[in-house]
């Protein structure tokens, strides 16, 4: 059991942890409560992070302090503890991380003028508001690499994915592979991840319907593993001489951050196109650069559906960690309650990834942490004052146990339901 053991590893989260003043509410503070809260209501949880003290700070001077905390501090202290955390992670040659959004809803008033967060058709009388949280997950220790929010309005996949491409951390010896579903799917996505010299594994539209994989020189039936070289041209020029298995021109609108408009340049993208069979007789078509000597379909094919992963977390962050109870109108709050619960989140998964499970012999299935349990007992031990010992705290995550059942499998809903957000505000502003 590594985790916790010392101050000096996790400077960031012990800091979290030290005794505060009850008369002042510092930044610390503030984030250590944003981090802890539940889905209570803000008075109620403002009373259990002070432990029933008389003498707390009222929830109004917490409104005002928030007011003056602006989310890119949270979002710091995300990014700094993921630093801290980053020594925890085993060595491996290939760094899974998986790129995908989920959008969040919240109520707000129109004197705030937040019409980039504004929704309304299709979704209630008096409309919504709403953002994206767009996310690049590590499939290998279960944490949130990188995030960017963004008003619903101004939401753009490509370029927050670019963002997070060109800004993530890049250890010694290991090669990232960035897993995304066909949304993600752009020229300039991958070479985006080829200018970092790293690795993309793309699913498209299949060759049958309207996609890139359907204009490739690709057969457009049975399964297939193609090497291509696209070449990329930005002028329709006839000086421009262009040579490769498929030619392709991307126009003004569309982003291509390697090669400016006009230019009579080009840029050749090599990429791998991998068609495998599914069980329903349907099939999968990938977009990937993984070099073929070492990564068989097989390998390809395992890999796509690790990002099933992702997925699973984002249920884990809405409901298990409470990021559907916001407490607040105000976008910037919602984006403070934002970081901070993907700073639980992390905080959660790497405690559960160093706390020993018992294996039991005379049992039908293996075991192993309950998440939402684990979630409890880590905003439980964030507000101790003084905090207990961690080992006690990971002896009693160890027995918060459930069994893993890998056959159990649910079809996703074919049609979307709208869940109005819910809502703990009261005199939160």
């Amino acid at each position: 059991m590594l985790f916790f053991m010392s101050p000096l590893t996790f400077p960031l989260i012990w800091s979290i942890l030290i005794r505060i003043s009850l008369g002042a509410l510092p930044p610390e503070t503030i984030i250590s409560f944003l981090v802890s809260q539940g889905a209570f209501s803000s008075r109620n949880e403002f009373v259990d992070f002070f432990n029933f003290d008389s003498h707390a700070p009222s929830l109004s001077a917490l409104n005002q302090q928030r007011d003056k905390l602006k989310p890119e501090a949270v979002e710091a202290t995300f990014h700094q503890l993921n630093s801290s955390l980053s020594s925890l992670d085993s060595p491996h040659k290939y760094k899974l991380l998986a790129a995908d959004g989920s959008s969040f809803s919240f109520f707000s008033a129109p004197q705030w003028d937040y019409q980039v967060y504004f929704v309304s058709e299709g979704h209630s009388a008096k409309g919504i508001y709403s953002l994206l949280l767009n996310a690049l997950y590590n499939l290998d220790t279960h944490t949130y690499e990188d995030a960017i929010i963004q008003p619903v309005h101004c939401k753009d996949e490509y370029k927050a994915f670019c963002t997070m491409v060109d800004r993530v951390r890049q250890p010694n010896d290991t090669s990232c592979i960035f897993i995304a579903d066909c949304g993600y799917c752009s020229y300039n996505n991958m070479t985006h991840v080829i200018e970092k010299k790293q690795f993309f594994l793309f699913r498209t539209k299949d060759v049958t319907n309207r996609g890139m994989a359907a204009h490739l020189p690709v057969p457009k039936e049975g399964a297939f593993d193609i090497c291509l070289d696209i070449v990329i041209k930005r002028s329709q020029s006839k000086k421009v001489k262009a040579y490769g298995d498929y030619v392709t021109f991307v126009g003004f609108a569309t982003a291509f951050d390697f090669l400016a408009y006009g230019s009579r340049d080009t840029y050749t993208l090599p990429v791998r196109v991998v068609r495998f069979p599914l069980e329903n007789g349907s099939y999968e078509c990938i977009v990937t650069n993984l070099p073929s000597n070492e990564f068989s379909t097989e390998d390809i094919k395992r890999l796509y559906f690790t990002r099933w992963g992702l997925e699973t977390s984002f249920r884990m962050l809405k409901y298990a960690i409470g990021l559907t109870s916001f407490h607040s109108y105000k976008a910037e709050f919602i984006k403070q309650e934002i970081w901070a619960k993907l700073i639980a989140y992390n905080l959660t998964e790497t405690i559960i990834s160093h706390t020993v499970v018992e294996k039991r012999e005379d049992t039908k299935y293996e075991y192993k942490v309950n998440f939402s349990a684990a979630a409890h007992v880590c905003r439980v031990f964030l507000r101790l004052r003084p905090p207990q010992i961690p080992e006690d705290i990971m002896t009693l995550i160890g027995k918060k146990l459930i069994p893993i059942r890998n056959e159990r499998s649910v079809p996703r809903l074919k049609t979307a339901h709208f869940m109005t957000p819910k809502y703990f505000v009261y005199m939160a502003s």
